[in-house]
């Protein structure tokens, strides 16, 4: 099966009894090619950090005529899921082989070159050693010591229990895996991390390689020219981007303009000293590709349990999504939209998207996870922002995969779900009187957004936020020596409390308006009260400690009483924004799961 966009392809290969999901962008150009590229994403957060840059990566190669295929390893992203007890590092090894195989099978070309980024580069090194499919490499910023990786991910991991309560940095001390920003290293992956050091190689991963350093704190030099001394043709640049590409939240996340050059200029000359060669390799598709992907059923038979696709939701090819459908005997119409979480693609932060609508179908819902024009693998239209995290046309974005799945499925009960904006979302498309019958909100931290606002703008949760952790500060000895040399801005600070000041008193005054009937702008009682009355549940559930329920408290007044029964609000403990914890985000899920039950018998 292959889903089809302008410049890319949506579709499965075979991974053994278990499908990869990937991307692959052909040029526009007829001519045949002579080297393709094969794209090694990192691991888990940085992977969903970098999402939109391993795409410009696909997009400029193709651009310049080189077929490109990003992918999905086992257990991550669209693909097949794995058991928590695997080797990581050895399955998506074989992953970067088959999907190294499965590009030469579908563009015809003989020369296939990997790019990888940290582990990502690590696992194309790895392949490229144990096969002859793979002939060059780039490699940014690469995993070179696997206990220094590690060491890298404890800290990761450490930093983030220190953001919560002290039970938070525990582990079940039966459970040898580690569990960082929600996306777990299970133990055999650990013990072969473990034994990974590059430096000791005693021959060159490829005879081409490009290695692309982390400019502010470069750690591949001295090892690049041990790989030059072993025959390999080694072209090393120390360049900026690796922090803003996979570090950074992706909501702010930048695009290394610089990386992408780099490796676009390598690739030109490679592909240029090739012309002329005669291709071994036939050219087009051979064989058959898997038309969607299988999940675990109680119906027997390849085609009869839940299963997942790619799909457009519109003519012009911009809205993407992944729908997983229930079994084919599932004879009621019940349908779920999960809207992006900030700029996360459709996976959702930890990739929590994914196992909720797998578990869903397995109920026999339809679970459609999306991606709003301009996020994820959506395209961009015409005069709008991408990467915008509240997009002006949301809403009819929703409108659009609303008709979609009633015309094609016939759905007849739907809930609309999100994470932060994505429950902002959720909520405004109910607002405006879509045909929802329940949304599920999950730690939204603001309930209105004008046009023209960023993400960098003072929110009114952090106007909640603020007080409580100055409290806490006033506790340091730091942050008092901070205060008394003029390190902290008191004005600021001043500015928050008495937005707060403020929010209070207008509370009680839209309390006494929605008493007198008095219609007021951006009151959100009075949204959520015509919410209800329509027939719409809605349902909350909070991180303890969150500066939206708060918010929702103070904005909703009066008017979250009046909703009844049709309002429920959850607090779930040990849990940060994204709930990273597993504990945690498994509580979140019990939570919503059942309501959703409840609400959709």
């Amino acid at each position: 099966m292959v889903i089809r966009t302008r410049t890319a392809q949506a579709l499965y290969f075979n991974s053994g009894e278990r499908a990869i999901f990937g991307w692959l962008h052909a040029p526009q150009v007829a001519a045949r090619p002579r080297i393709g590229l094969l794209i090694c994403k990192p691991f888990g957060y940085e992977a969903i950090c970098s999402h939109r840059s391993i795409r410009s990566f696909a997009e400029e190669a193709a651009s310049i005529g080189i077929p490109s295929l990003r992918f999905d390893y086992l257990g991550t992203g669209d693909s097949s899921d794995i058991d928590a007890d695997e080797d990581q590092l050895e399955v998506w090894t074989q992953d970067v082989m088959v999907a190294a195989k499965e590009l030469r099978r579908l563009t015809g070309v003989d020369h296939v070159c990997v790019l990888g980024v940290r582990l990502g580069a690590l696992l194309a090194m790895r392949a490229a050693l144990r096969s002859n499919l793979v002939q060059s490499l780039v490699l940014i910023a690469p995993i070179i010591s696997g206990r220094r990786y590690l060491a890298e991910l404890r800290t990761t991991r450490l930093a983030a229990s220190l953001m919560l309560t002290a039970d938070h940095g525990r582990r079940d001390p039966k459970d040898d895996s580690m569990e960082v920003s929600g996306f777990t290293v299970s133990p055999a992956t650990i013990e072969a991390l473990k034994q990974t050091d590059l430096t000791d190689l005693d021959v060159a991963p490829a005879p081409d390689m490009l290695i692309l350093d982390n400019s502010s704190f470069p750690i591949a030099n001295e090892w690049s020219r041990r790989l030059a001394a072993l025959g390999g043709r080694v072209d090393y640049q120390p360049l900026p981007g690796l922090v803003e590409m996979t570090m950074t939240a992706p909501q702010f996340a930048t695009v290394p303009t610089q990386m992408i050059d780099a490796t676009r200029r390598w690739l030109k000359q490679m592909d240029d000293t090739l012309e002329g060669q005669t291709s071994t390799v036939s050219g087009g598709v051979t064989g058959s590709m898997p038309a969607f992907l299988a999940l675990p059923g109680k119906s027997q038979g390849p085609d009869a349990g839940p299963r997942e696709h790619p799909l457009f939701l519109s003519p012009d090819n911009v809205l993407f999504g992944i729908l997983t459908e229930p079994s084919k005997s599932e004879k009621r119409r019940r349908g779920v939209i999960l809207l992006n979480a900030g700029a996360d693609y459709h996976i959702g932060a930890s990739r929590m998207y994914v196992g909720l609508a797998r578990s869903w179908a397995a109920s026999g819902y339809f679970v459609l996870r999306m991606d709003l024009a301009g996020l994820g693998d959506s395209g961009t239209r015409p005069g709008r922002q991408a990467n915008n995290v509240f997009p002006p046309d949301a809403v009819e974005d929703i409108r659009v995969a609303i008709e979609f799945l009633v015309s094609r499925y016939g759905i007849r009960h739907l809930t609309l779900a999100g994470l932060c904006s994505g429950a902002y979302h959720a909520l405004r498309a109910a607002v405006a009187a879509l045909p929802v019958n329940l949304i599920l909100l999950i730690n939204p931290q603001n309930f209105f957004w004008k046009e023209g606002m960023t993400v960098n703008d003072l929110q009114e949760a952090e106007l909640l936020r603020g007080p409580r952790l100055y409290r806490l500060q006033m506790r340091s000895l730091s942050a008092w020596k901070k205060l008394i040399t003029g390190k902290v801005d008191v004005r600021y600070v001043l500015n928050i409390y008495l937005h707060r000041v403020f929010m209070h008193a207008e509370t009680a005054a839209r309390n006494v308006a929605r008493y007198l009937r008095i219609p007021l702008p951006r009151d959100l009682g009075r949204e959520l009260e015509q919410v209800g009355a329509r027939g719409v549940n809605v349902v909350f559930a909070f991180a303890r400690g969150e500066p939206g329920l708060d918010l929702l408290k103070i904005q909703g007044g009066n008017g979250l009483k009046r909703l009844g029964r049709r309002c429920r609000i959850h607090i779930i403990d040990d849990a940060d924004h994204i709930f990273s914890r597993k504990s945690a985000r498994a509580a979140m899920e019990r939570i919503i799961s059942a309501e959703l039950f409840s609400k959709t018998r």
